[in-house]
């Protein structure tokens, strides 16, 4: 099993002896997930959390009307995971399924508890990815309230350059809170300028 881009990611933020990456990599479990697979279902509890190697998984709600609300998007070297559910115990509010076929691995909540305590710098680790994850949160958060759709199209590009041509336009027009056909309008509009 090749888990160097996993642990890559990790030495990002930590640095990891042999001992601590045999450890580490012993709770991790692999998936495949086929496109249009759920990850996680709304009403679920979520026990785990998952690291994209391959493909693209995405986060989203579902409003009483049926319509998407995406919330993530997790192409290859992306973390992704409902964080209330995982901490909480509670039903999943959040869907997690692949947009494409998608390999991943994940590790359990009560085995990442026991690598946080048998090795106190994976908590840092994840108290490091929690940070980045709420700046980034709050900051699209921020972006929502002030800025034009064509201001949230170009932090999406920013934020997924990998993603912007290979995704449908619905997914993008539902992370940056348009319609497709909104988000096809404007977008022609700036290419016939």
């Amino acid at each position: 099993m090749d888990y160097a881009p996993i642990l890559n990611n990790v030495a990002k933020y930590v640095t990891l002896t042999e001992e601590e990456e045999i450890y580490f990599t012993s709770f991790l479990h692999y998936k495949k997930v086929k496109r249009k697979q759920y990850l996680l279902e709304a009403g679920d509890v979520n026990t785990k959390i998952a690291f994209v190697t391959n493909g693209c998984l995405r986060s989203y709600a579902v409003d009483k009307n049926g319509g998407e609300h995406v919330l993530q998007f997790a192409p290859p070297g992306w973390w992704i995971v409902d964080m209330r559910s995982l901490l909480t115990h509670e039903p999943a509010r959040l869907n997690i399924d692949a947009i494409e076929e998608t390999e991943l691995f994940y590790i359990l909540k009560p085995d990442l508890d026991a690598l946080q305590l048998k090795y106190p710098k994976f908590e840092r680790f994840g108290r490091m990815l929690a940070e980045n994850a709420m700046a980034t949160y709050q900051h699209r958060q921020i972006d929502n309230m002030i800025l034009n759709a064509m201001e949230r199209y170009s932090n999406f590009c920013t934020l997924y350059p990998s993603l912007i041509l290979s995704l449908p336009q619905k997914q993008v027009a539902s992370y940056i809170g348009v319609t497709p056909e909104f988000l096809s309008k404007m977008l022609n509009t700036v290419v016939i300028k």
